[in-house]
This record gives C-alpha cells, structure tokens and sequence, in this order.
C-alpha cells in the first residue's frame, strides 16, 4: 500500500467501493445530501469508531485539523456539525448495512478456518443476542422497560475467523427466539445457543432442514433415556452420554425425534447437561462445541468496551442504526488487518495503535507487522505484552 498516504486512507482503501457506490445508487442515498456526499458521510461515522469520538463535534473538530489530508480520504472538507446530523436522521441507514456486508465477504476470504480442536468440516455457528441501553428520555421510541430503552443486537458468529455473519438490530423487548426462528441456516450445520433459545418446535424444525443444535438443557425438561453409551477413558470433559426422547406433553409433540444428553464436567468440577440432535460425534466434542460458543461472548465484549456502540452521536433510529453498523463494519476491517498481519495482535492494542496513527503516513501492512520499526529497545514491544483488556481479544 501506498506510504503517501494516511493509515486511515489506506483502511478506508479495504472498503470494496463499486458495492458502495452501487448501493447508494440503489438507495438514492444522495437524495437531499446538500453537497454532503455518502462517502463523506461513511468516512465521517468510521471516524468516529477508530477515533472514539464522543460526539458530533469532535467528529467534525477531528476532521478540520486534518485540513489539507482529507482528500486522500476522497472528502473534500470536514463537514459541519449540524450537516452530519443530518445526514445520520436523514440517509438511509441501510447504506451502512450493505457496506457492513459487501466487507464481510472481503474478509471470509481471508478468515483462517475453525480452530485445530475440531476435526469436522460443518460450518460452526453461535447464536445469541445483547442489549444496548439506552437514555429513554432521548430514545423513546426504544421502550425497554418502564424506565428503561433499549436495543438487542442479535448475531450469527461464524467460527471461521469468528465473523458476524447476521446481524439484526430490533427494539429491546424483541425475544432472541422470534429472530431465530427466520433465521435461514446451511444444511449440515452446528449452531451453539444459550437457554434463551431453547424452543422444541425449532429443533424439530432444525432437525428436519438438517440442522445441529448444542445447548443447556433446562433444569425442568422432562425426558426418557432410550439408550446410553459409554463415555470412553480419557474423553475431555465428558462424564456420561445418553440418547432421549422428551416426555413432556407439548414437548414431545413439538419435537418428537431422538435427542442426546451429554454431561460434562469444566475443570472447577460443575457438571452441565447439555442437549443437541448431533448422535455421532463424540461426547466430549458435543463438550468442546459448546465451550467454543463462549467466542460470541467474547465478540460482544470486544466490540462494546473497544467500539462507539454504548454512547450515541444521534437519537434517531436512523442515526442509531448507522452508528453501530459502521461499528461493525470497523470490527470487520480490525479482524481483516489482524488476519493479514504476521503478528498476534490483541484486538484491544490494534484498536488503540490505529487511533494513535490515524493520520500517519505509513505503509500499512509494514507498520502491522513492526509498529515501532527502529526501535532500539531489547524489551517486547507493548502490544504483545499480556494486558488485562487482551483477554477480551478475538
């Protein structure tokens, strides 16, 4: 890449551009732009990701002392505070989506495959869903609680890469159920969920589309045991492997198919029972499947403490939306120059590193792989010192 230009230019450069300005096309996103083109819009809000502005005037504040850089941004001037808030009520935050979507298939191309643990070639999901809190003075169209706004994002994590593959955003009192049940999975497929999903009819469904589950069961569901099979010595975790049919009235109507009830045991010595419609894997993989699901937890966490997702520079739905799919779409880029670097980067550093150098003119891809070239010091550079926030890495 070009060392002429900033570190930003160069990560706006990943941006697959023709998808971009065929969707603002599609979308008449240039409709009553004022001047304000969708690619200054676009520029503007992935700013604020990888800047951590806190709001609109630090946006346009932290572009005007870049004067004289912002063309290599394909932005002629900064934009003025009060036309950025417009732009984020007025165009379609669906721009935001597309682009988020046209940057995840540039980097499953690039996604390294599933972890060395899992020997089987099924495409490996989690499923699952967070809340973003909101101010219910300023959103009130985000009615959570009586008191209370809010939005869930709900989320496919592929564990190839561990890639948002879907997202959807809804209204905090949306269950995660009612979006799981038109979410469209491939066949042969193993999607790891929390109690929260639990929902017979689905699995049936998931059953018969050829679909694999893994999830807690809970502590009520009743069942008969069919068959059991013996855990052999030395598996990982497993402690018992049972073959069942649910017994409950509504449930057994609902999903009347053999199911299987593993036991494991984690290394502080609780036992979780956990229930999935895959018969032929080893128990103590049916174990390791689901401990991997924890990734997405790790995602939401990542993406929350190292993202603009909790504080907001609009309070339209429409600005709402566009700001946490531009934070998405900065997660994508982080994880494309973490799969293109040859160091391990820990999210946290590589999120802080690339605010620092925003406007740096430095060759990428050199300075991803030795950040402080020159350095005379015999120490381990910082970012692949161990740091408290580098266990949320993903």
């Amino acid at each position: 890449m070009d060392s002429t230009v900033s570190v930003f230019s160069q990560v706006l450069g990943l941006i697959p551009k023709d998808a971009f300005r065929r969707a603002a096309s599609e979308l008449k996103a240039e409709a009553n732009a004022k001047g304000f083109t969708s690619w200054a819009h676009f520029t503007s809000m992935l700013f604020c990701q990888l800047a951590q502005a806190k709001s609109l005037r630090e946006i346009t504040m932290g572009l005007e002392s870049c004067e004289g850089k912002l063309n290599h941004l394909g932005v002629s001037d900064a934009p003025r505070k009060s036309t950025l808030s417009y732009a984020n009520r007025i165009r379609p935050a669906e721009l935001f989506e597309r682009t988020f979507y046209a940057m995840l298939a540039v980097c499953q191309q690039s996604a390294p495959g599933k972890k060395a643990k899992f020997r089987f070639k099924n495409k490996l999901f989690s499923l699952d869903a967070t809340t973003i809190e909101l101010c219910l003075n300023l959103f009130p169209w985000a009615k959570f609680r009586q008191t209370k706004g809010a939005v869930k994002l709900h989320t496919l994590l592929d564990h190839d890469g561990y890639l948002p593959v879907f997202v959807r955003m809804t209204e905090g009192r949306v269950h995660e159920i009612n979006v799981a049940r038109g979410l469209s999975l491939p066949k042969g497929s193993i999607v790891a969920i929390d109690r929260g999903y639990i929902d017979y009819s689905l699995f049936h469904q998931w059953t018969q589309d050829g679909v694999y589950f893994v999830t807690r069961v809970k502590s009520n569901m009743a069942y008969d045991v069919v068959a059991e099979h013996e855990v052999p010595a030395g598996a990982k975790g497993a402690i018992r492997d049972r073959i069942i049919r649910l017994s409950g009235p509504k449930a057994s109507e609902e999903c009347p198919e053999l199911l299987r009830l593993v036991t494991v045991r984690d290394k502080d010595g609780n036992e979780f029972d956990l229930l999935t419609n895959h018969l032929l894997f080893a128990a103590s993989t049916i174990g390791a499947v689901y401990k991997d699901r924890w990734e997405i937890e790790i995602f939401f966490k990542t993406i929350k403490q190292n993202l603009k997702i909790k504080t907001f520079v609009g309070t339209t739905p429409n600005a709402l939306m566009a700001q946490i799919w531009t934070a998405l779409t900065a997660v994508l880029l982080l994880k494309f120059l973490r799969f293109k670097s040859q160091l391990t980067w820990a999210f946290s550093n590589l999120v802080a590193l690339i605010r620092w150098n925003l406007f740096t003119h430095r060759n990428l891809w050199a300075w991803l792989d030795d950040p402080a070239a020159g350095r005379s010091s015999h120490d381990p550079p910082a970012w692949e010192q161990p740091l408290l926030d580098s266990m949320f890495a993903v």
